[in-house]
């Protein structure tokens, strides 16, 4: 069967009639990596992609990271869910924060390329994933508002992500929160290429440049805007599906969903390859 490309709106391109092994090629992955760079999302529909191609095929399009669970024979697989009986405790109470609009990797210097991420089991119940391009939100914006936000840097921190999901954390839950190193940014990302996007999200808490409340409220100001519906794609899972994102310019979050969902997921993340400028 020859696969079927399919545009979708505001953004995104799905993939309907390809198998797992056929993306083993670099042949597939070059063009996996073009049409992720002019489209932001890729859903190839029901692939139904094994652990040993889903790795190769992350290898042939970058450099895989290693997963910080070590549940697999793997080591660039991670598991995602809420269940504590699927996954490790601590981790899964951690995944109420993939509730809440962010990017992955905003507290380290070159957060991650993009995200390669596959459905084993799928709970109709919920579970649906969201992806805002913040590229396109910071194009829409008035001009005067680019200049206002030009030479501004946000503090992002493990701490502020999960504040938004636990809100009433305990001493010993805050004191491990920051634990993780916090990081610096400027709140618009400029690539080599002149592309610019937002840097905000779950992670973003504080504006250097500005007294506490009022740079916080840009901030929710900005997150309001990007995630219009106007820069959203809503993906529905169907086991099998594996969905790729160009993660530098493309917030995310899952939709809620019961700690005792069947939902299950493998992921794999490729590095990043270019510093917040």
């Amino acid at each position: 069967m020859t696969a079927a490309f399919t545009p979708l709106s505001p953004f995104g391109m799905e993939i309907t009639g390809a198998s797992g092994d056929q993306l083993v090629h670099q042949e597939a992955a070059d063009r996996c990596r073009e049409l992720l760079n002019e489209h932001g999302v890729m859903i190839y529909r029901e692939l139904d992609i094994g652990d040993d191609d889903l790795v190769a095929f992350t290898r042939l399009l970058g450099e895989p990271e290693v997963a910080k669970t070590s549940e697999h024979r793997h080591p660039e697989i991670d598991t995602i869910t809420l269940d504590p009986a699927k996954t490790n405790a601590v981790l899964a109470g951690y995944r109420r924060g993939n509730f809440h609009w962010h990017i992955d990797g905003a507290t380290i210097p070159i957060p991650q390329k993009a995200t390669l991420l596959t459905a084993r089991e799928v709970d109709p119940a919920g579970g649906d994933t969201e992806f805002a391009s913040t590229f396109l939100a910071y194009q829409a914006l008035p001009e005067a508002e680019k200049a206002r936000l030009d030479g501004l840097t946000v503090v992002h921190s493990f701490a502020a992500a999960q504040l938004r999901a636990n809100p009433t954390p305990t001493d010993e839950e805050r004191a491990a929160w920051n634990r993780v190193p916090s990081r610096t940014h400027p709140l618009v990302w400029t690539r080599s290429n002149g592309r610019k996007s937002l840097l905000v999200g779950a992670t973003a808490g504080e504006v250097m440049e500005l007294p506490g409340q009022e740079g916080q409220a840009l901030l929710e100001r900005l997150l309001d805007w990007a995630t219009q519906p106007q820069f959203v794609l809503r993906h529905q899972w169907r086991r099998g599906d594996l969905v790729i994102w160009d993660n530098t310019g493309m917030l995310h979050r899952a939709l809620p969903f019961e700690p005792t969902s069947r939902r299950l997921m493998h992921r794999t993340t490729l590095v990043g390859e270019e510093a917040v400028a």
